[in-house]
């Protein structure tokens, strides 16, 4: 059974700083890519961030220069470091975990976690 735990949302003042990490179960996490998706307020659910089985890395626009993704293979962890936070940035954030070519599964998401920017 696939399992993706989000952890480390939070309320934080803009310009502030918060680490997002998922935990990964179930899966062969190496052969997945990775990504972090939110959804704001009223809006659908966008790509944040991903980071692909070979490490590749992309970042949306809004966030490049201000958030980091990264990946601990050894741990089946993906992290989302977010910095110079934006009241705009308040949104559910979810993780989301998509097979690669060597892989066998189906796309998964986690439960998602509260990020709220706001003084």
């Amino acid at each position: 059974q696939v399992q993706l735990v989000e952890s480390g949302g939070g309320l934080v003042q803009p310009g502030g700083s918060l680490g997002l990490s998922c935990a990964a179960s179930g899966i062969a996490f190496s052969f997945y890519s990775m990504g972090w998706y939110r959804q704001p307020p009223g809006k659908q659910r966008e790509l944040v961030a991903s980071i692909n089985y070979g490490g590749s890395i992309y970042y949306a626009d809004s966030v490049k220069g201000r958030f980091t993704i990264s990946r601990d293979n050894a741990k089946n962890t993906v992290y989302l470091r977010m910095s110079g936070l934006k009241p705009e940035d308040t949104a559910v954030y979810y993780c989301n975990a998509r097979p690669g070519p060597r892989a066998v599964g189906a796309v998964s998401w986690g439960q998602g976690t509260q990020v709220t920017v706001s003084s």
